[in-house]
Order: structure tokens, then C-alpha cells, then sequence
């Protein structure tokens, strides 16, 4: 048995700073990937053209879903991005991939360059698990919520 001491640095050492800093990348990732999709969807293809998308994709309701999906990805890619309102948007965005993952790509198999579902799937990992963990310390979460929090309680 080793009577070395642990430094921070050591296998299996962990720091609140660098799991903030983890979940500050995955954010910044996954939420930069949403936002250029949600981006795409709206500015690029148009909601018309999404709705009309997700129609031939077999989409239910894809009139009102194609747009939506494109909103939701935009402005919830950004928050996610910015760690504000994190768990919230990341399960709407999650249960937006897994949507995906079920309705349209399963079907086609694994891998993304036949249609599969490798990209989402991910993606709703990711997701999840920033519902799971929260944004980290390094988000807006961290700031405002301490004190609504405290807001709150001083209401009461």
C-alpha cells in the first residue's frame, strides 16, 4: 500500500473546478451543435419547409412540430450554451432527440451516413445527462439561481 498522499492531479482525483469545467465543454458542444441545427432549420430550410420536412419523414403533427423543433433547438441550444434555465432545456431537448432517434432514424441503423441514429442518440446522452448533473459552476444557472433561491426564501 502506498503513504504517498494524493495531489489534486492524481488518478481518480476530482475537482469541483474541473467537473465545472467538463460540463462547461459539453455545453458549449452539444449546445453549439443544437443551436447551428435549430439555426438551420428556421433561417435555412424555413419552418414551412421544415414542417414539410418532417411531413414526408412521417413526423405526427409536423406542421406544428417542424417549426417548433427548429425554435426549441435555436434558443435552447443558446441557453444551453450559456448554462441558463440547463436542466429544463436540456429534457425538452433530450425528449427532441429522442423523438428523432425513434420516429425517424432507428429504422436506418446506426450509422449517420445511412440515416441512423448515431448523431441523436448521442446528443440525447449528452442531454441527459446535463438534466442529471446540472450545468456546473461555470453557467449563468450558478449565478442567478443562488439568488432566486435566496430571493425566495426571504419571502417566505
Amino acid at each position: 500500500m502506498s503513504t504517498r498522499a494524493q495531489t489534486p492531479l492524481s488518478p481518480g482525483a476530482s475537482l469541483p473546478w474541473t467537473n465545472s469545467l467538463a460540463l462547461l465543454l459539453l455545453r458549449v458542444v452539444v449546445g453549439g451543435v443544437l443551436l447551428a441545427h435549430g439555426a438551420q432549420k428556421i433561417f435555412e430550410y424555413t419552418p414551412a419547409g421544415t414542417a414539410a420536412s418532417f411531413e414526408k419523414m412521417g413526423v405526427p403533427a409536423a406542421a406544428f412540430v417542424g417549426p417548433a423543433v427548429g425554435w426549441l433547438e435555436l434558443i435552447g441550444g443558446a441557453l444551453i450554451v450559456v448554462g441558463l434555465l440547463t436542466r429544463v432545456v436540456a429534457a425538452l431537448l433530450a425528449v427532441d432527440m429522442l423523438g428523432a432517434l425513434f420516429l425517424v432514424h432507428l429504422k436506418a441503423g446506426l450509422f449517420v451516413a445511412q440515416g441512423g441514429f448515431e448523431f441523436v442518440a448521442v446528443l440525447a446522452a449528452v442531454l441527459l445527462a446535463l438534466v442529471l448533473a446540472g450545468p456546473g459552476k461555470l453557467a449563468l444557472d450558478a449565478a442567478v439561481m443562488p439568488r432566486m433561491r435566496r430571493s425566495r426564501a426571504a419571502q417566505a
